[in-house]
């Protein structure tokens, strides 16, 4: 099994992916990490020295690869908002959109080190967030409301993975 977890920064992707993992003893791979040890330089630079449409290519090809191994991955804010990226992550596994309200988005991510929300006003992000939002419900097969605890938030997606599975009559995600 193949899950992609998708979703706007803050919402919990490594968090949540990681008890995942643990949960169905699957590896876990974080997409930003992955990029970072990939390129061999941390994202920031990556935007600083490149630009955010090397990046968002860097992601694409990150999608490739991980798209062939079993296990929960983590992706980055702006990786399922490529058309081709969520096509290549849906035909591999299960692409899963992790919902959580903006203000708790928002606690999570102010003062982080995150190119974006450096170089963003609060209202700014808001914007982005709503426009975000839809391409996620379009390019994931499941949505699972994700403001819980971690522990609650991983129960949810358990459960809507193995109801997923059941109702498509395989074992795709």
């Amino acid at each position: 099994m193949t899950v992609f977890l998708c979703g706007f920064m803050g919402c919990g992707k490594s968090t949540i992916g990681m008890r995942l993992a643990r949960k169905l003893g699957c590896p876990f791979t974080d997409m930003d990490t992955y990029i970072e040890q990939q390129a061999g330089m941390k994202i920031p630079e990556i935007f600083e020295k490149y630009g955010e449409p090397h990046f968002r290519d860097l992601e694409t090809q990150a999608v490739r690869e991980l798209a062939g191994r079993e296990g929960i991955i983590a992706c980055g804010g702006g990786a399922m908002l490529r058309e081709i990226n969520a096509k290549i992550a849906q035909e591999s596994g299960t692409v899963l959109f992790l919902d959580v309200p903006f203000r708790i988005c928002y606690q999570r991510i102010s003062g982080t080190d995150r190119p974006i929300v450096r170089r963003s006003t609060r209202q700014e992000l808001y914007q982005l967030y709503r426009s975000r939002r839809g391409q996620y419900r379009r390019h994931s097969n499941l949505r699972v409301e994700a403001s819980g605890t971690p522990a609650a938030v991983a129960q949810a997606v358990l459960d809507a993975l193995a109801q997923n599975t059941s109702t498509d009559g395989n074992s795709r995600g």
